[in-house]
Protein backbone atom coordinates (compact mmCIF):
# COMPACT_ATOMS: atom_id res chain seq x y z
CA UNK A 1 0.00 0.00 0.00
CA UNK A 2 2.96 2.26 0.91
CA UNK A 3 4.80 1.85 -2.57
CA UNK A 4 1.00 2.42 -4.24
CA UNK A 5 0.52 5.81 -2.73
CA UNK A 6 4.46 7.38 -1.79
CA UNK A 7 5.18 8.58 -5.74
CA UNK A 8 1.88 10.15 -6.31
CA UNK A 9 2.37 12.31 -2.42
CA UNK A 10 6.05 12.35 -2.96
CA UNK A 11 5.26 14.32 -6.25
CA UNK A 12 3.00 16.73 -4.50
CA UNK A 13 5.19 17.48 -1.31
CA UNK A 14 8.74 15.76 -1.04
CA UNK A 15 10.14 12.43 -0.69
CA UNK A 16 11.18 13.49 3.20
CA UNK A 17 7.29 14.29 3.73
CA UNK A 18 5.95 11.83 2.17
CA UNK A 19 8.12 9.32 3.80
CA UNK A 20 6.97 11.10 7.33
CA UNK A 21 3.32 10.53 5.87
CA UNK A 22 3.45 7.03 5.31
CA UNK A 23 6.22 5.89 8.12
CA UNK A 24 8.21 4.38 5.26
CA UNK A 25 12.22 4.80 5.61
CA UNK A 26 13.68 7.11 3.37
CA UNK A 27 16.62 4.76 2.81
CA UNK A 28 14.63 1.96 1.63
CA UNK A 29 12.86 4.13 -0.75
CA UNK A 30 16.07 5.30 -2.61
CA UNK A 31 18.08 2.39 -2.58
CA UNK A 32 14.94 1.13 -4.31
CA UNK A 33 15.18 3.71 -6.52
CA UNK A 34 18.85 3.60 -7.58
CA UNK A 35 19.72 -0.34 -6.87
CA UNK A 36 23.39 -1.40 -6.83
CA UNK A 37 24.38 -3.74 -9.19
CA UNK A 38 25.05 -6.97 -8.09
CA UNK A 39 28.18 -8.50 -8.44
CA UNK A 40 28.87 -10.99 -10.73
CA UNK A 41 28.94 -14.53 -9.40
CA UNK A 42 32.27 -16.22 -9.60
CA UNK A 43 32.42 -18.69 -12.59
CA UNK A 44 31.69 -22.44 -11.81
CA UNK A 45 34.41 -24.72 -11.60
CA UNK A 46 34.80 -27.62 -14.30
CA UNK A 47 33.40 -30.84 -12.17
CA UNK A 48 36.46 -32.65 -11.86
CA UNK A 49 34.96 -35.87 -13.23
CA UNK A 50 34.14 -33.94 -16.40
CA UNK A 51 35.15 -35.51 -19.29
CA UNK A 52 37.59 -33.17 -22.04
CA UNK A 53 36.11 -33.00 -25.41
CA UNK A 54 38.54 -35.63 -26.65
CA UNK A 55 37.26 -38.14 -24.23
CA UNK A 56 33.42 -37.45 -25.38
CA UNK A 57 34.76 -38.20 -28.80
CA UNK A 58 36.28 -41.34 -27.91
CA UNK A 59 33.85 -42.73 -25.33
CA UNK A 60 31.01 -41.73 -28.76
CA UNK A 61 33.48 -43.53 -31.15
CA UNK A 62 33.62 -46.74 -29.15
CA UNK A 63 29.92 -46.96 -29.30
CA UNK A 64 29.63 -46.27 -32.59
CA UNK A 65 32.14 -49.16 -33.80
CA UNK A 66 30.81 -52.37 -35.22
CA UNK A 67 31.34 -54.31 -32.53
CA UNK A 68 29.01 -52.04 -29.91
CA UNK A 69 26.51 -50.28 -32.59
CA UNK A 70 23.63 -52.65 -31.67
CA UNK A 71 24.12 -52.59 -28.31
CA UNK A 72 22.80 -50.80 -25.45
CA UNK A 73 25.08 -48.37 -23.20
CA UNK A 74 24.94 -50.87 -20.31
CA UNK A 75 25.75 -53.95 -22.38
CA UNK A 76 29.06 -51.63 -24.15
CA UNK A 77 29.80 -50.63 -20.47
CA UNK A 78 29.44 -54.03 -18.89
CA UNK A 79 31.48 -55.75 -21.63
CA UNK A 80 34.41 -53.11 -21.71
CA UNK A 81 34.43 -53.59 -17.85
CA UNK A 82 34.91 -57.68 -18.66
CA UNK A 83 37.62 -56.45 -20.86
CA UNK A 84 39.72 -54.09 -18.30
CA UNK A 85 38.69 -50.95 -19.58
CA UNK A 86 36.41 -48.19 -18.05
CA UNK A 87 35.29 -45.01 -20.01
CA UNK A 88 32.62 -43.12 -18.01
CA UNK A 89 29.31 -44.02 -16.21
CA UNK A 90 26.57 -45.95 -18.01
CA UNK A 91 24.50 -42.10 -17.33
CA UNK A 92 27.10 -41.00 -19.27
CA UNK A 93 27.45 -43.05 -22.51
CA UNK A 94 23.11 -42.14 -22.55
CA UNK A 95 23.72 -38.69 -22.09
CA UNK A 96 26.70 -38.42 -25.09
CA UNK A 97 24.13 -40.17 -26.96
CA UNK A 98 21.60 -38.24 -26.23
CA UNK A 99 23.56 -34.95 -27.20
CA UNK A 100 24.55 -36.61 -30.42
CA UNK A 101 20.47 -37.42 -31.28
CA UNK A 102 21.71 -41.50 -31.15
CA UNK A 103 19.63 -42.15 -27.97
CA UNK A 104 17.23 -43.92 -29.79
CA UNK A 105 16.82 -48.42 -30.15
CA UNK A 106 20.28 -48.93 -31.23
CA UNK A 107 19.47 -52.63 -32.42
CA UNK A 108 18.82 -53.19 -36.39
CA UNK A 109 15.16 -53.50 -36.62
CA UNK A 110 13.85 -55.88 -39.13
CA UNK A 111 11.53 -54.26 -41.16
CA UNK A 112 8.08 -55.61 -42.54
CA UNK A 113 6.82 -54.38 -45.95
CA UNK A 114 3.45 -53.53 -45.68
CA UNK A 115 0.83 -56.55 -46.78
CA UNK A 116 -0.13 -56.09 -50.04
CA UNK A 117 -3.94 -55.82 -50.20
CA UNK A 118 -5.69 -59.28 -51.62
CA UNK A 119 -7.64 -58.12 -54.59
CA UNK A 120 -9.39 -61.38 -56.07
CA UNK A 121 -12.28 -61.16 -58.70
CA UNK A 122 -14.26 -64.35 -59.56
CA UNK A 123 -16.76 -64.13 -62.75
CA UNK A 124 -18.27 -67.74 -62.34
CA UNK A 125 -18.40 -70.43 -59.61
CA UNK A 126 -15.53 -72.46 -58.36
CA UNK A 127 -12.88 -69.55 -59.34
CA UNK A 128 -12.39 -67.95 -55.90
CA UNK A 129 -12.92 -69.85 -52.23
CA UNK A 130 -13.48 -67.88 -48.79
CA UNK A 131 -12.85 -70.24 -46.12
CA UNK A 132 -12.29 -69.61 -41.93
CA UNK A 133 -12.64 -71.25 -38.68
CA UNK A 134 -15.32 -70.68 -35.72
CA UNK A 135 -15.73 -71.52 -32.81
CA UNK A 136 -19.19 -73.16 -31.23
CA UNK A 137 -19.69 -73.62 -27.70
CA UNK A 138 -19.61 -76.84 -26.20
CA UNK A 139 -22.11 -77.47 -23.10
CA UNK A 140 -20.09 -76.58 -20.56
CA UNK A 141 -17.78 -73.64 -20.27
CA UNK A 142 -14.59 -73.44 -21.82
CA UNK A 143 -15.53 -76.58 -23.91
CA UNK A 144 -15.96 -75.36 -27.94
CA UNK A 145 -16.37 -77.29 -31.05
CA UNK A 146 -14.25 -76.05 -33.93
CA UNK A 147 -16.44 -75.43 -37.57
CA UNK A 148 -14.72 -74.99 -40.37
CA UNK A 149 -16.63 -73.51 -43.84
CA UNK A 150 -15.39 -72.90 -47.64
CA UNK A 151 -17.69 -70.41 -49.28
CA UNK A 152 -17.43 -69.82 -52.85
CA UNK A 153 -17.35 -66.00 -53.16
CA UNK A 154 -19.16 -65.71 -56.51
CA UNK A 155 -22.46 -67.81 -55.82
CA UNK A 156 -22.25 -67.74 -52.24
CA UNK A 157 -22.69 -71.57 -52.23
CA UNK A 158 -20.95 -73.57 -49.06
CA UNK A 159 -18.97 -75.95 -50.99
CA UNK A 160 -17.71 -77.54 -47.89
CA UNK A 161 -17.95 -77.80 -44.12
CA UNK A 162 -17.08 -80.02 -40.73
CA UNK A 163 -17.70 -79.61 -37.20
CA UNK A 164 -13.85 -81.11 -35.33
CA UNK A 165 -12.93 -80.99 -31.62
CA UNK A 166 -9.93 -78.93 -32.05
CA UNK A 167 -8.30 -77.33 -34.64
CA UNK A 168 -5.14 -78.05 -36.37
CA UNK A 169 -3.57 -77.89 -39.54
CA UNK A 170 -3.68 -81.53 -40.29
CA UNK A 171 -7.59 -81.20 -39.91
CA UNK A 172 -7.81 -78.51 -42.10
CA UNK A 173 -5.88 -80.35 -44.81
CA UNK A 174 -8.05 -82.97 -44.67
CA UNK A 175 -11.36 -80.64 -45.01
CA UNK A 176 -10.01 -78.88 -47.81
CA UNK A 177 -8.46 -82.41 -49.55
CA UNK A 178 -12.08 -83.42 -49.18
CA UNK A 179 -13.91 -80.50 -50.46
CA UNK A 180 -11.58 -79.81 -53.53
CA UNK A 181 -12.30 -83.64 -54.49
CA UNK A 182 -15.60 -83.40 -54.16
CA UNK A 183 -15.90 -80.73 -56.39
CA UNK A 184 -13.56 -82.10 -59.15
CA UNK A 185 -11.24 -78.44 -58.99
CA UNK A 186 -8.90 -78.93 -61.40
CA UNK A 187 -5.10 -77.78 -60.85
CA UNK A 188 -4.82 -73.40 -61.86
CA UNK A 189 -8.12 -73.24 -61.25
CA UNK A 190 -9.05 -71.96 -57.81
CA UNK A 191 -7.69 -69.46 -55.63
CA UNK A 192 -8.02 -70.04 -51.61
CA UNK A 193 -8.67 -67.30 -49.69
CA UNK A 194 -8.58 -67.33 -45.65
CA UNK A 195 -7.41 -64.85 -42.78
CA UNK A 196 -3.98 -65.91 -41.38
CA UNK A 197 -4.90 -68.26 -38.58
CA UNK A 198 -2.86 -70.95 -37.39
CA UNK A 199 -4.38 -73.59 -38.95
CA UNK A 200 -4.83 -71.05 -42.48
CA UNK A 201 -1.35 -70.43 -42.74
CA UNK A 202 -0.02 -74.13 -41.85
CA UNK A 203 2.61 -76.25 -43.28
CA UNK A 204 0.25 -78.95 -44.12
CA UNK A 205 -2.30 -76.52 -45.95
CA UNK A 206 0.54 -75.11 -47.90
CA UNK A 207 1.71 -78.07 -48.98
CA UNK A 208 -1.50 -79.02 -50.29
CA UNK A 209 -2.07 -76.20 -52.00
CA UNK A 210 1.01 -76.20 -53.60
CA UNK A 211 0.35 -79.93 -54.95
CA UNK A 212 -3.30 -79.62 -56.24
CA UNK A 213 -2.40 -76.76 -57.92
CA UNK A 214 -4.46 -73.74 -55.81
CA UNK A 215 -3.57 -70.33 -55.24
CA UNK A 216 -3.40 -69.30 -51.83
CA UNK A 217 -4.28 -65.78 -50.60
CA UNK A 218 -4.41 -64.65 -47.20
CA UNK A 219 -5.44 -61.42 -45.36
CA UNK A 220 -3.63 -58.62 -44.32
CA UNK A 221 -2.71 -58.51 -40.24
CA UNK A 222 -5.79 -56.90 -38.40
CA UNK A 223 -7.60 -56.16 -41.43
CA UNK A 224 -10.81 -58.32 -41.19
CA UNK A 225 -12.56 -56.96 -43.76
CA UNK A 226 -10.00 -58.74 -45.89
CA UNK A 227 -12.86 -61.58 -45.74
CA UNK A 228 -16.14 -60.42 -45.89
CA UNK A 229 -18.05 -63.47 -47.13
CA UNK A 230 -16.64 -65.44 -44.53
CA UNK A 231 -17.47 -63.13 -41.68
CA UNK A 232 -20.89 -62.57 -43.34
CA UNK A 233 -21.70 -66.73 -43.48
CA UNK A 234 -20.90 -66.81 -39.82
CA UNK A 235 -23.02 -63.79 -38.79
CA UNK A 236 -26.06 -65.51 -40.84
CA UNK A 237 -25.59 -68.41 -38.52
CA UNK A 238 -24.95 -67.10 -35.28
CA UNK A 239 -27.77 -65.01 -35.29
CA UNK A 240 -30.31 -67.59 -36.86
CA UNK A 241 -33.58 -67.69 -34.54
CA UNK A 242 -32.77 -71.19 -33.87
CA UNK A 243 -28.70 -70.97 -33.24
CA UNK A 244 -28.58 -72.57 -29.69
CA UNK A 245 -26.68 -70.70 -27.55
CA UNK A 246 -24.96 -74.10 -26.90
CA UNK A 247 -24.61 -77.32 -28.06
CA UNK A 248 -24.95 -80.53 -25.97
CA UNK A 249 -22.39 -82.29 -28.28
CA UNK A 250 -20.06 -82.42 -31.15
CA UNK A 251 -23.20 -84.80 -32.62
CA UNK A 252 -26.15 -81.49 -31.64
CA UNK A 253 -23.43 -79.35 -33.71
CA UNK A 254 -23.05 -81.36 -36.71
CA UNK A 255 -26.76 -81.90 -36.95
CA UNK A 256 -27.77 -78.27 -36.69
CA UNK A 257 -25.03 -77.28 -39.26
CA UNK A 258 -26.68 -79.80 -41.46
CA UNK A 259 -29.70 -78.46 -41.47
CA UNK A 260 -28.37 -74.85 -41.45
CA UNK A 261 -26.16 -75.16 -44.34
CA UNK A 262 -28.84 -76.76 -46.65
CA UNK A 263 -31.23 -74.23 -45.79
CA UNK A 264 -28.41 -71.70 -46.60
CA UNK A 265 -27.44 -73.04 -49.66
CA UNK A 266 -31.22 -73.90 -51.47
CA UNK A 267 -33.51 -72.25 -49.66
CA UNK A 268 -32.12 -68.61 -48.03
CA UNK A 269 -32.31 -65.81 -51.13
CA UNK A 270 -28.91 -63.91 -50.82
CA UNK A 271 -29.34 -59.94 -51.54
CA UNK A 272 -25.79 -60.26 -53.23
CA UNK A 273 -26.52 -62.60 -55.84
CA UNK A 274 -30.56 -60.83 -56.76
CA UNK A 275 -32.28 -62.47 -54.46
CA UNK A 276 -31.71 -65.65 -55.58
CA UNK A 277 -30.24 -69.25 -53.68
CA UNK A 278 -26.59 -69.64 -53.87
CA UNK A 279 -27.25 -73.21 -55.30
CA UNK A 280 -29.13 -71.73 -58.12
CA UNK A 281 -26.39 -69.14 -58.71
CA UNK A 282 -23.69 -72.07 -58.13
CA UNK A 283 -25.41 -74.81 -60.53
CA UNK A 284 -26.98 -72.16 -63.19
CA UNK A 285 -30.45 -72.37 -62.83
CA UNK A 286 -30.38 -68.69 -61.74
CA UNK A 287 -30.73 -67.93 -65.44
CA UNK A 288 -33.99 -69.69 -66.21
CA UNK A 289 -35.37 -68.81 -62.46
CA UNK A 290 -34.67 -64.53 -63.52
CA UNK A 291 -36.55 -65.30 -66.79
CA UNK A 292 -39.02 -66.31 -64.72
CA UNK A 293 -39.47 -63.50 -62.24
CA UNK A 294 -39.07 -60.99 -65.01
CA UNK A 295 -42.28 -63.12 -66.78
CA UNK A 296 -44.22 -62.65 -63.84
CA UNK A 297 -43.45 -58.63 -63.01
CA UNK A 298 -44.37 -58.22 -66.57
CA UNK A 299 -47.79 -59.92 -66.36
CA UNK A 300 -47.93 -57.80 -62.90
CA UNK A 301 -47.37 -54.41 -65.08
CA UNK A 302 -49.78 -55.59 -67.91
CA UNK A 303 -52.76 -56.25 -65.87
CA UNK A 304 -52.10 -52.92 -63.52
CA UNK A 305 -49.68 -50.46 -65.15
CA UNK A 306 -50.82 -47.72 -62.80
CA UNK A 307 -49.29 -49.87 -59.56
CA UNK A 308 -46.03 -49.05 -60.98
CA UNK A 309 -46.01 -45.28 -60.69
CA UNK A 310 -42.39 -45.10 -61.74
CA UNK A 311 -40.84 -47.29 -64.01
CA UNK A 312 -41.23 -51.05 -65.20
CA UNK A 313 -40.78 -53.72 -62.79
CA UNK A 314 -38.01 -56.12 -63.20
CA UNK A 315 -35.80 -58.38 -60.61
CA UNK A 316 -33.16 -57.97 -59.14
CA UNK A 317 -30.31 -58.15 -61.02
CA UNK A 318 -27.52 -61.15 -61.25
CA UNK A 319 -24.09 -60.53 -60.00
CA UNK A 320 -21.52 -60.82 -62.82
CA UNK A 321 -18.43 -60.53 -60.63
CA UNK A 322 -17.84 -60.88 -57.66
CA UNK A 323 -14.10 -60.16 -55.52
CA UNK A 324 -12.65 -59.24 -52.46
CA UNK A 325 -11.44 -55.52 -52.23
CA UNK A 326 -12.53 -54.10 -55.64
CA UNK A 327 -9.36 -54.15 -58.40
CA UNK A 328 -8.24 -51.47 -60.32
CA UNK A 329 -9.98 -50.79 -63.68
CA UNK A 330 -7.61 -52.42 -65.81
CA UNK A 331 -7.60 -55.44 -63.47
CA UNK A 332 -11.58 -55.89 -63.96
CA UNK A 333 -10.94 -55.36 -67.66
CA UNK A 334 -7.53 -57.97 -67.62
CA UNK A 335 -10.48 -60.75 -66.30
CA UNK A 336 -13.26 -59.85 -68.70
Amino acid sequence: MIDEHLPNLAAATSTKRACALLGASRATVYRRRNPKPRPAAPPRPEPANKLSEAERQHVLSVLRSPEYCDLAPAQVWARLLDDGIYLCSIRTMYRLLAIAGENRERRRQRTHPAKKKPELIATAPNQVWSWDITKLQGPQRGIYYQLYVIIDIYSRYVVGWTVTATETGELAKEFIDATLATHDIEPDQLTLHADRGTSMTSKPVAQLLVDLGVDRSHSRPHVSNDNPYSEANFKTLKYCPAFPGRFGSIEDARAFCTVFFDYYNHVHRHSGIGLHTAASVHYGTATEIQAQRAATLDAAYAANPARFRHQRPTPPKLPTVAWINQPTPEALIKSA
